[in-house]
């Protein structure tokens, strides 16, 4: 998915050549470049499944959040370009958490 925000013109941004510097989540519940294709083979392969089997989707949570994504903390430090797939704490990993954790306690 770390691809995803790689590319502005996926999010309405063309001349943003990567999530870096991104300050603010998209607004509204669609993401304008679409869902992955992997997640409707994800879905249509679980919906196959004999045994009930629940996904906990988060794609749609991560794609909105362009802004939380942009760091140069991955290999390479300050002097990579920052790959959009490694975050600062507190951040979009910390929510997944705390909607698993929420599932599992109910």
């Amino acid at each position: 998915m770390a691809l995803l925000f790689t590319r502005g013109v996926l999010w309405g941004e063309p001349a943003a050549k990567s999530c870096v510097g991104q300050k603010e989540p998209l607004l509204g519940t669609k993401y304008p470049g679409g869902l992955p294709a992997e997640v409707g083979v994800l879905k249509r392969a679980l919906g196959k499944i004999s045994k009930p089997v629940t996904l906990l989707d988060i794609t749609m949570l991560s794609l909105l959040r362009k802004d939380a994504h942009p760091s140069v903390y991955g290999l390479g430090g300050r002097n990579s370009s920052g790959d959009c797939s490694h975050w600062c704490l507190s951040g979009v990993p910390d929510t997944w958490n705390e909607i698993l954790y929420n599932y599992m306690v109910e």
